[in-house]
């Protein structure tokens, strides 16, 4: 069962890049260069494929996490320490929002670093009260961010080493 699920990702090089995406730590930073140096697709396929995956993961992680903390406020103990933990500084960085808001927690989830992307995205902006919406309109940001400047990267990285592995004549 396992060997015909890894012979099925392996022939398949799209499920690998959408899959390599739905991974919390790697995401877009792992699965662009698999597509570009390891698959060898070009640039121009693997970028869409990574970002409509990575899109769309944005509402699913917000959704569950929206759902799953419902359910963890019910405990007494959760509760109290989110009233006065996580309110109070909702209230303290709300400022911050109004002023950089979408903008920064697009930049935020844009950045191609660990710790930063989706998920941790998720997670601030439904700290912070963002609205639905807003953190959806942010994910589209943040994501494109970080699949232009990832692409860019591999791409000019690849092509910069070229020179090391052509075979003079």
């Amino acid at each position: 069962m396992l060997a015909d699920i890894t012979s099925w990702i392996n022939s398949n090089p799209y499920a690998c890049i959408i899959i390599l995406t739905f991974i919390p730590a790697l995401e877009l930073r792992a699965s662009i260069p698999y597509g570009i140096l390891v698959a060898k697709l070009p640039w121009f396929v693997v970028l869409p494929v990574a970002i409509i995956a990575n899109i769309a993961l944005g509402p699913v992680i917000y959704f569950l996490l929206d759902q799953f903390l419902h359910l963890f406020l019910r405990i007494k103990p959760i509760r109290r320490f989110w009233d006065r933990m996580i309110i109070r500084t909702q209230k303290k960085v709300e400022p911050l929002v109004k002023t950089y808001g979408i903008i920064g927690l697009s930049i935020f989830i844009g950045i191609p670093l660990p710790g930063s992307g989706v998920y941790s995205g998720a997670i601030g902006g439904y700290l912070l009260g963002f609205k639905r919406w807003q953190f959806y309109l942010c994910t589209v940001i943040g994501v494109l961010i970080a699949g232009i400047v990832v692409t860019a990267a591999v791409m000019s990285g690849s092509e910069a080493f070229k020179f090391l592995f052509v075979k003079k004549v």
